[in-house]
């Protein structure tokens, strides 16, 4: 059986931060899938579901509403063990690429009021999944702490 690449980073040694998932072609372009990395895995507690579950609904409003980038967003949705999330994006992209733009997006989530974009029963699956308050204080940390203070190390995946 063939291996996931993402299931042989080393998540022992993985810190929080930007990182370059893969890289594939589609059609005629490449298409780049950045792990956007809040949490340490197996190290800290990861993001609730309805925390990043509303980080999910912001996050989405506002990439695909930015004026640069809301025609290179493909995708943006959590991960499965709730320690990020993953973005997808047109282009052949470094994770420095896309730094201010992560920082714009979690000022935006950090600082939003009101309601939550898409969060009501006509629109989401689960809309009663929501906490605006704890996902705000999980993009401020996140701001502040790493992309703020971003390192290299937080930019290449552990080897």
């Amino acid at each position: 059986m063939k291996k996931i690449p993402s299931f042989t980073v080393d998540h022992i040694r993985l810190l929080r931060g930007i990182y370059v998932s893969r890289k594939d072609t589609v059609g005629n372009e490449i298409v780049t899938t950045f792990d956007i990395r809040m949490k340490e895995p197996n190290r800290e507690p990861c993001l609730s579901p309805s925390a990043i579950h509303t980080m999910e609904h912001l996050a989405a409003t506002f990439l695909r509403n930015h004026p640069v980038w809301a025609d290179k967003i493909i995708y943006w949705g959590p991960m499965g063990c709730l320690t990020g999330n993953y973005l997808v994006v047109k282009g052949d992209l470094e994770s420095k690429d896309i730094l201010p733009l992560m920082q714009e997006t979690f000022r935006f989530i950090a600082g939003y009021e009101g309601d939550v974009p898409g969060a009501s029963a006509k629109d989401c699956g689960n809309y009663l999944l929501m906490n605006l308050p704890m996902a705000r204080w999980e993009a401020a940390k996140y701001l502040h702490e790493v992309l703020e203070n971003i390192t290299e190390a937080q930019l290449q995946y552990p080897e």
